[in-house]
């Protein structure tokens, strides 16, 4: 069964309120209360002068259970919401991986899950080890990207983007951190141009709680696992408001959702879920044997649960 055997997290030192990113991309005031007062956010970790690889390092630097093991290491996967992050021919991954020793690894990004491909790529990795007949072949799934651009910095009404990154080691078997499921519900009418497309925008803030419960709903089933069994939800860090109200559809207490990084971090692509179960993990919210449970989307729409046994 797919493990997770060890998880980092880089958090960049700086922490920037809501209207200072807001000013710089264009931000009424309007939009600004709608973020603070409805979507709860507050401040968002950033790191101006970094570059992306400069990213990654920061978050290989957390994750000492890598050290001596690179030889191991049969696949490295970045999962990035975003399908371009630099210029042509520019390759930061390899970049980084040729530092770390890690060069001979079959390395590739997954996307177009958008913000949800962080647990598409810890599925895919565990499919991968699989099939190794080597018991100590190993994954290193990377999560964490630039906000470089509007687009890259900005969900319409939604959400506002940090630059939050993290890391984990996955084996094919292993004691903790266990995958029991991982359910995908993807609604392609709504890939668009969100800010530009107000009826499109719309349409996705009304369907998005639904299937989002819908995804959670068929994790569940397929783990043979009720709500109840849960000691925590770990959700995507997009904004406060929407898993206050996915918490109400499925009747989950709201105080067992990780919700404390949605202020203090910020919405941090494809890493916000490893981001959380850091959290969880460092703060005892979870404990060995519990089961707990990871929930993303992303625009264009995939919405994603993964049930996970602590």
């Amino acid at each position: 069964m797919t493990a997770l055997e060890a998880v980092a997290v880089h958090l960049p030192p700086h922490a920037v309120p809501i209207e200072a990113v807001g000013e710089r991309i264009g931000l009424t005031p309007r939009q600004l209360r709608l973020f603070r007062r409805f979507h709860g956010l507050d401040q968002l970790r950033l790191d101006p002068t970094g570059t992306l690889p400069d990213l990654l390092h920061a978050t290989l630097d957390n994750l000492p259970e890598l050290r001596g093991r690179e030889e191991h290491v049969r696949f490295v996967i970045h999962a990035r919401s975003m399908p371009v992050a630099v210029p042509y021919p520019l390759n930061p991954l390899h970049e980084v991986l040729a530092a770390r020793g890690l060069a001979h690894a079959n390395a590739f990004t997954v996307t177009h899950h958008a913000c949800a491909v962080g647990l598409l790529a810890i599925d895919l990795a565990g499919r991968l080890l699989a099939a190794d007949p080597d018991p100590l072949a190993l994954a290193l799934v990377l999560a964490g990207e630039k906000t470089f651009t509007k687009d890259a910095q900005l969900v319409p009404e939604t959400g506002i983007f940090a630059e939050g990154a993290a890391a984990c080691l996955v084996s094919a078997d292993g004691p903790r951190h266990r995958v029991r499921s991982f359910a995908v519900r993807q609604r392609p009418e709504f890939d668009g141009r969100l800010a530009e497309d107000a009826e499109l925008l719309a349409r996705y803030q009304r369907e998005y709680p639904n299937v989002m419960v819908e995804a959670i709903e068929a994790a569940l089933h397929q783990a043979g696992l009720d709500l109840s069994e849960l000691a925590a939800v770990l959700p995507h860090n997009v904004n406060q408001a929407s898993w206050r109200m996915t918490a109400r559809r499925i009747g989950y207490p709201l105080d067992k959702v990780v919700l404390d990084n949605v202020l203090s971090v910020g919405h941090s692509f494809a890493a916000d879920g490893l981001i959380n179960l850091h959290t969880a993990t460092t703060r005892g919210l979870i404990r060995p044997g519990d089961h707990y449970l990871i929930a993303a989307a992303g625009v264009g729409a995939t919405f994603s649960a993964m049930v996970m046994q602590y």
